[in-house]
This record gives C-alpha cells, sequence and structure tokens, in this order.
C-alpha cells in the first residue's frame, strides 16, 4: 500500500524559507511523476512543481518560479521541496503527490493527474 507523508511545514515571515519533505513507502520504484500541490483557504488546490523519475525533468507554476525547487531522491524515497523568498501569498496546505504512469509535462500540474496523495503539511507566512 502506497503511502506518502509530509513534514517540514511551518510558520514563517515573509522573506524567510522553509523546507517540506515528503516520505514515500509501498510500491515507490514505480512513481513516474510526483509533485508538490497547495490549496489556500477559500481557494482550489493547485500545482506547485513536479518533477519526472527518470531525467529528472522539472516543473514549475509560474508564481514560484526562482523561489521553489523540487528534489527527488529516489534512493531514500523522498521528494522535496525548498522554498525561499516565501510571500505571504504562499501560505496553505502543502500536499505530496504520485503518479505510477506517464504523464505529458504540460499536464504535470494538473490534480485530476495523481493517483495517490499525502495528508498535507501546513505553511503559513506572515508579513
Amino acid at each position: 500500500q502506497v503511502q506518502l507523508v509530509e513534514s517540514g511545514g511551518g510558520s514563517v515571515q515573509a522573506g524567510g524559507s522553509l523546507r517540506l519533505s515528503c516520505l514515500a513507502s509501498g510500491y515507490t520504484s514505480s512513481f513516474y511523476l510526483m509533485a508538490w500541490f497547495r490549496q489556500a483557504p477559500g481557494k482550489e488546490r493547485e500545482g506547485v512543481a513536479a518533477i519526472y523519475s527518470g531525467d529528472g525533468n522539472t516543473m514549475y507554476a509560474d508564481s514560484v518560479k526562482g523561489r521553489f525547487t523540487i528534489s527527488r531522491d529516489n534512493a531514500k524515497n523522498t521528494l522535496s521541496l525548498q522554498m525561499n523568498s516565501l510571500k505571504p501569498e504562499d501560505t496553505g496546505m502543502y500536499y505530496c503527490a504520485a503518479k505510477v504512469s506517464f504523464a505529458p509535462p504540460q499536464w504535470s500540474l494538473l490534480e485530476s493527474v495523481y493517483t495517490y496523495w499525502g495528508q498535507g503539511a501546513q505553511v503559513t507566512v506572515s508579513s
């Protein structure tokens, strides 16, 4: 059974940094694509960043480009998101997601593409 468990959330002032981690268990070797999503209060969940297992190709939402970095350690079954220069609008619940089959890059930040989800980690950025 696949499980994704996020950690590393917290509260920080604007301009600060946080690092999220997602520990995967189960059939992790079959994860073709993994991603981070977030959901702010009263808003829909949105894709933040995605990474492919093979070539390590990454995709980012325009709102986080240049500030967030997604990485993956296949040996440790861990997905990470380094978040720098945080803004109050980055506040929300952050979710780890995984997919075992192919999806083209243009779909990699779509919620409907993913099969497995973590429970989420709260990130709060104050001004």
